[in-house]
């Protein structure tokens, strides 16, 4: 598999879980939290996005799902520039709006449950089960 990269935030949310760029965008909006411009902006960046990539969902449906796939998260390929370029605008919002974040990049994601040629969804290697070296018995 090629380079991923994905935004998530730096802190879980109470369910434990790292929240993608597009969530934390949106949820600063669902919070009430984004002034009018920036509600208009995100509104016209979220339908160019929809216009322009496939939602996993509309082609695996059960791609996040959370007894199938716990944890499922989304990935870009880091060889889909436009994409990653389409994503500095929302950075740029969160860092705005005080919202931590940060990138993480890797060539190991997880077990796939969808992908495509822009984005991955996997589910993360659980420890111990994915732990890559043999492990030796304490003394």
């Amino acid at each position: 598999m090629t380079g991923l990269v994905r935004f998530q935030s730096a802190a879980p949310n109470r369910h434990g879980r790292h929240p993608g760029v597009f969530a934390l965008a949106n949820g600063l909006r669902d919070a009430g939290h984004l002034p009018h411009d920036d509600v208009v902006w995100l509104r016209e960046a979220n339908a160019r996005a929809t216009a322009a990539y496939v939602d996993p969902t509309t082609v695996a449906p059960d791609c996040y799902d959370p007894v199938l796939h716990p944890g499922a998260r989304a990935w870009f390929r880091a060889s889909a520039l436009h994409l990653l370029l389409m994503c500095e605008p929302y950075l740029a919002l969160l860092d705005r709006h005080g919202v931590a974040w940060m990138e993480l990049r890797t060539s190991t994601p997880g077990r796939i449950t969808y992908e495509d040629d822009v984005q991955v969804v996997a589910v993360p290697h659980a420890y111990p089960a994915d732990w890559p070296f043999a492990t030796h018995p304490s003394a």
